[in-house]
């Protein structure tokens, strides 16, 4: 079994965990930092804006199981593409949306995918999603692991209160 990786910003890394996390073939979901320059950030160090990094997950999955395209998938369904400054309650750089390809092959699902959801006529706006090469990942601490799990009723009215839940359902007919 040949295990791959891949990594989305969606802002919150809270938000990002359960929506992929219940499915054949996926082995593990951490939310941690990518797309920085500082080496092993700290949450703080993040929310400053100043490390290049942003929020993100990143799922390990056993590609013959569940597809980097259904990931893809499931990805565009979390967040609102368009939004340039971050997401939902969320604002800063750190909080930008973002899909790091692994791979040749995992970009070019990617950059093909953006296309078709550009052109689908869904959204009004331009998608601003960047989609990037991988860099370094740092998991986030130990308390920001699986936080939906540990922390229910906080995370639901996260979801609730950021605006998240109702653009999902909204515009994807998403509801946790």
């Amino acid at each position: 079994m040949e295990l791959e990786k891949a990594t989305f910003a969606g802002g919150c890394f809270w938000c990002m965990v359960k929506p992929f996390d219940s499915y054949d073939g996926i082995h593990s979901v951490i939310s941690g930092y990518t797309g920085g320059e500082l080496e092993s950030p700290t949450y703080e160090q993040v929310c400053t804006n100043q490390t290049g990094h942003k929020e993100a997950v990143q799922i390990t999955f056993d590609p013959s199981i569940f597809s980097y395209r259904e990931l893809v998938e499931i990805f565009w369904q979390q967040i609102d593409p368009t939004d340039e400054g971050g997401q939902f309650f969320d604002r800063g750089s750190s909080y930008q949306t973002a899909i790091f390809y692994h791979s040749p092959e995992q970009k070019e699902i990617a950059e093909q995918s953006k296309a078709e959801l550009q052109a689908s006529g869904k959204f009004s706006k331009p998608i601003a999603t960047s989609i990037l090469e991988a860099k370094t990942f740092y998991p986030a601490e130990t308390y920001h692991q699986d936080y939906y799990k540990k922390n229910p009723a906080h995370y639901n009215r996260y979801q609730v209160g950021s605006g998240r839940a109702g653009f999902k359902e909204n515009m994807w007919g998403v509801n946790e």
